[in-house]
């Protein structure tokens, strides 16, 4: 089992779960139920323990999401194999070839099991078992998937046709005939009544060596990029950046289309361990926590005459009539209304949203830091008030203003604070001023969080609106976001 490296994939913005899942905190790091212990991705990373005999993960993110991911790795306790960052989104065929050729530097036997960073799994033991299964076939050269029994006629899943039976593995595993995407209700109600098809889980349990192998004969790009990517690549705070021009060279293409599709090496092996792919506000409804009503309520909600229905409130207060089968999510910004038939819809509305240029879906008001978070409290026209929440050890950026001037008030802990070429702590119920064009420094030297209100006062008070000399973070001038 030392051979099995466990590869997360990390790379979604899993717009069908707006407005709590945005692009830049997506599904992966939101614990949406109460009583939840971890996020998907920290379920993720203790599915396959190192004290089990599995390898330690190797995760695939993008850039904006790096920290969010050291802190989710932090909370589990692990120590990553690696932690790649994607300079661009080329899907999951490049990014399973760049994990690939990292596990074979170390192990030519390498096997890797591909799982997606948001995805349920409520039998982690029995799925560890059907890993290191699908391991023992994958060890004779396939390409193993996971396919999941289907209990509903569903059109948002991919399904796999069971091929004949292959020897010597006690009935677990079988050829692959073929692959469907998505198809109309129609046909999937004869897939459930044939038993013979299976929805495609996305979980690959893949032969390192046959991957590449059949990459180079089916996309040669591929390989050619993923190497590129690797031999310029560089460590950036315990993080492999891969280099841009080679990575970006690669098809954007998934791995089922570039290989899997196409290759005589593909096996199956059926597993009934509680799998649910989250990807829909219906999906997540399934697996919540109901009432005798059918009913998932988090936060300040009363219901009349409701049922089956998923409210989520994270400040006012829901109330509802007679209504059934709706969802209803409530954020500070924003305020989703959908039938449970329409969840898979809700994409459509995150894309109006980006044509429009609305910032709804991509941040929330809380904005996500490596040094903690701010939150945006008011707005007016020259004017803005924000929360700043400042972690133990925590330190911004040295950084100036062109347009704005701040107010910062301390209201909890003491701050280490720079303001040109005076140093001060400032403390509770202290505050300090800082002019536009003032270089200027936010630390918190303590052990418990730093929060301070800030009221900034200017002509244009946007988050480009700032100059970095020295960044502990290695943060780019323009990653405003």
């Amino acid at each position: 089992m030392r051979n099995i490296y466990p590869v997360i994939l990390s790379g979604g913005s899993g717009t069908r779960l707006w407005p709590l899942s945005r692009s830049m905190y997506p599904k992966q790091f939101i614990r949406f139920f109460d009583g939840q212990n971890g996020s998907f991705l920290s379920a993720a990373l203790n599915r396959l323990k190192q004290t089990s005999g599995f390898q330690a993960p190797i995760l695939l993110c993008n850039n904006d999401h790096r920290f969010l991911i050291r802190e989710e790795v932090e909370r589990a306790g692990i120590d990553p194999f690696a932690i790649i960052l994607e300079p661009t989104a080329r899907n999951t065929a490049p990014a399973i070839a760049v994990a690939a050729l990292i596990a074979l530097r170390e192990n030519p036997d390498a096997i890797l099991t591909v799982m997606p960073s948001d995805h349920q799994v409520k039998d982690e033991e029995l799925f560890a078992e059907g890993v290191k299964r699908a391991a023992e076939v994958a060890a004779t050269g396939k390409l193993v998937l996971f396919g999941i029994k289907p209990t509903e006629p569903h059109t948002g899943y991919g399904y796999i046709k069971q091929g004949s039976e292959l020897p010597g593995f006690n009935g677990h595993a079988f050829g692959v005939e073929a692959f469907t995407e998505k198809p109309d209700r129609a046909t999937a109600e004869t897939y459930l009544a044939s038993g013979s098809h299976f929805w495609n889980s996305g979980i690959f349990v893949l032969n390192a060596k046959t991957y590449l192998d059949e990459i180079e004969r089916f996309q040669p790009e591929i390989l050619q990029a993923a190497r590129a990517a690797l031999e310029g690549a560089q460590e950036d705070l315990g993080f492999l950046r891969l280099d841009k021009t080679g990575f970006a060279s690669a098809p954007n293409i998934s791995v089922d289309y570039a290989v899997m599709e196409k290759t005589a090496a593909a096996a199956m092996l059926p597993l009934n361990v509680g799998w649910n792919d989250v990807g829909s506000w219906t999906s997540l409804w399934e697996i919540a926590p109901r009432d005798d009503m059918g009913n998932y309520i988090k936060g300040d909600a009363v219901l009349e005459d409701t049922t089956d229905c998923y409210v989520h409130s994270e400040k006012a207060i829901v109330s509802t009539i007679g209504v059934k089968d709706l969802v209803i999510v409530d954020t500070p910004d924003a305020l989703l209304v959908a039938d449970k038939t329409r969840t898979q819809d809700v994409s459509k509305i995150v894309q109006r949203l980006k044509q429009s240029n609305r910032k709804e879906q991509e941040q929330h008001l809380r904005n996500y830091r490596p040094w903690g978070y701010f939150e945006a409290l008011n707005i007016g026209p020259r004017f803005q008030v924000k929360l700043l929440h400042v972690k133990p050890g925590g330190k911004l950026s040295m950084q100036m203003h062109h347009h704005r001037s701040e107010h910062w008030i301390v209201v909890q802990g003491t701050a280490k604070v720079v303001i040109g070429e005076r140093e001060q702590l400032v403390r509770e119920n202290e505050s300090v001023y800082i002019i536009a064009t003032q270089w200027h420094r936010l630390e918190n030297p303590g052990k418990v969080p730093v929060e301070i209100i800030e009221v900034q006062i200017g002509t244009y008070l946007g988050e480009d609106d700032i100059l970095r000399a020295d960044d502990i973070y290695h943060r780019a001038p323009d990653e405003t976001k």
